[in-house]
């Protein structure tokens, strides 16, 4: 297949005109003005997609210019395949001590959120974030023109597939079919992306039957090397950093996202698509989109609770929504670890789904103490990022607390054989990652993909914390409680590209999150209170306080259910 100029921009009709191929198996002809360019579509109908659907993907793949498209069914033979071929490429590698489970580390250059790339672009600025005075820099958002990211895109994403395979990831965000559920489609050059979609979200032919012509939310991902590459691979991990940048365009329901492999750049349905684009839709259809966990709560009575609870990423929100209760009688069900939409239904009370598929935990700190539920679920087809990993075929990370068999030594996520504690570095990056299905969790909630949601009766705020606010305290009313979650602060971590343990803003655990202006924000959030509706309590919690010694004053980091059983009786 003959190199190809870089495209010219050409118009979806003539995109269509151009493609008049009707077998999946013989190659499309994409022409531009200047070029000829085909591609294989080596699995799946083109021809059987929606219009809508085909249209994007053929308006994607004559700027990205991939030699094959690959349409998704999300099937466990796929995921085999893809898995496969992960691990033929050197991307991932078995680990034998669990069943079907994975290990990938990537180049160090791409391991995080990176916030300071990631853009809204609306005409209008205070759209998107709050106009601060001459010479302040905004933290709740990053807004770019949308001249500036047109030609920001247009630098990047030509030609970017060359010698790479498009995949077509039908998704739905919330289970298959539900009223509260969104659906996306994600283009990638990434296998790994794929792999881990299939886990954090629901893929397959049956999102593309419910989705049928409707409107649905259009992501764009590529790792930024074509091939073949002119610089070398680190970790046998394509990215560029340099040209990275995560951008969101509401008007067209559009995230595109460049050069960073990295879950949360590179896995649209969390993040981007969840939150981002997520809270403008909530905005506009009188929801909420909010960066929380969902728990159940049953005392020795039966009486059973829903809460939600919003903390900034690293912060323990995947330990409380997995606890251990220690209370006698009391049982803890997780619907979901970060991720909740929220709407009022009929009766006025507020309902919860969590979109999310699976788990994309931080795995420092995991332990048989803090978290036994987490580090159980990831024991079955698992993916492990930049985590260490044990000559037995196991893996590894700070804060386990695994006492490891005589005679097994540890790889670190730089590679450094026979790693030692003393060795002045981690064995694990801070901010690995094991992404594994949610119903594989031991205490999973029966609930957790109701089609209407759970009720919810209490929502938390909190963050680290370490001195000067109190363990517990309840808000007035709603005001108040949306007054807390606008003020909260919490300690910088390592799940974006911050360095030091500074305290920073993080209103309602959104700071990295917001789709729009946050003042529009809390005047959203006030005009959920209406007659008729009944509001949750709000609480603020800080598991994180330390005393004099500098030690917890919380009773136990891996219990802090009795603060939650004062909570339930409130």
């Amino acid at each position: 297949m003959g190199e190809a100029s870089p495209p010219e921009k050409c118009s979806k009709s003539l995109i269509k005109a151009l493609n008049t191929t009707s077998q999946s198996s013989s190659p499309l002809i994409l022409k531009g003005s200047n070029n000829i360019r085909k591609f294989s579509v080596v699995s799946g109908n083109i021809n059987k997609l929606s219009p809508g659907i085909r249209d994007f993907v053929e308006e994607k793949a004559k700027i990205c210019q991939p030699d094959n498209v690959h349409i998704c069914d999300g099937s466990e033979t796929e995921n085999k395949q893809l898995l496969s071929l992960l691990e033929n490429q050197g991307m991932i590698k078995k680990l034998t001590k669990y069943e079907n489970c994975w290990i990938a580390r990537t180049d160090p250059a791409d391991v995080a959120r990176v916030e300071s790339k990631t853009f809204i672009s609306t005409p209008n600025k205070r759209d998107t974030i709050p106009i601060t005075q001459e010479g302040v820099k905004g933290t709740l958002g990053n807004w770019m023109s949308p001249a500036d990211l047109e030609n920001n895109l247009n630098s990047r994403f030509p030609g970017c597939m060359k010698g790479r395979t498009m995949y077509v990831i039908p998704f739905s965000m919330g289970p298959v079919g539900s009223p509260l559920s969104k659906i996306g489609i994600q283009l990638t050059d990434s296998p790994y992306v794929v792999a881990s979609m299939r886990i954090m979200t629901r893929v397959g032919a049956d999102v593309l039957n419910v989705l049928g012509d409707s409107m649905f939310v259009k992501c764009l991902h590529s790792v930024g090397q074509p091939l073949p590459m002119t610089t070398p691979l680190v970790a046998n991990w394509p990215c560029n950093p340099e040209k990275t940048i995560v951008a969101h365009l509401p008007a067209n329901n559009e995230i595109a996202s460049f050069g960073s492999g990295y879950g949360g750049n590179s896995l649209l349905g969390k993040k981007c698509f969840a939150l981002r684009l997520g809270s403008i839709l909530a905005r506009k259809e009188g929801w909420l989109a909010e960066h929380m966990l969902i728990l159940g709560i049953t005392n020795p009575q039966g009486e059973k609770k829903y809460v939600a609870a919003a903390f900034p990423s690293a912060c323990g929100k995947t330990n409380l929504a997995m606890m251990e209760p220690t209370l006698p009688g009391y049982k803890i069900e997780c619907v979901g670890d970060d991720i909740a939409w929220m709407r009022f239904d009929k009766e006025g009370r507020l309902r919860a789904i969590n979109p999310e598929a699976g788990f994309f935990g931080v795995a420092p700190g995991t332990s048989a103490a803090t978290n036994p539920n987490a580090l159980e679920t990831c024991k079955t087809n698992s993916i492990f990022t930049n985590v260490a990993e044990t000559s037995e075929g196991g893996v590894y990370w700070e804060g386990m607390d695994e006492e490891l068999p005589e005679g097994v030594s540890i790889t670190s996520w730089l590679g450094e054989e026979n790693w030692k504690s003393d060795s002045g570095k981690p064995a694990a990056h801070p901010n690995s990652r094991f992404c594994t299905p949610a119903r594989q969790c031991p205490i999973i909630d029966p609930q957790w993909e109701s089609s209407e949601g759970v009720p919810i009766e209490a929502i938390l705020f909190g963050g680290r914390r370490p001195k000067g606010v109190p363990l517990v305290y309840e808000a007035f009313n709603w005001q108040h409680g949306v007054f807390i979650g606008g003020s909260m602060r919490s300690e910088a971590t390592a799940a974006a590209e911050h360095v030091g343990k500074v305290i920073m803003h993080d209103p309602f655990a959104m700071r990295p999150f917001f789709g729009y202006n946050f003042g529009h924000y809390l005047s959203h959030w006030l005009s959920m209170d209406k007659p008729g509706r009944q509001l949750p309590k709000i609480f603020h919690v800080n598991w994180f306080r330390k005393g004099t010694d500098r030690s917890f004053l919380w009773p136990g980091m891996s219990q802090p259910k009795k603060r939650r059983k004062s909570v339930l009786k409130k």
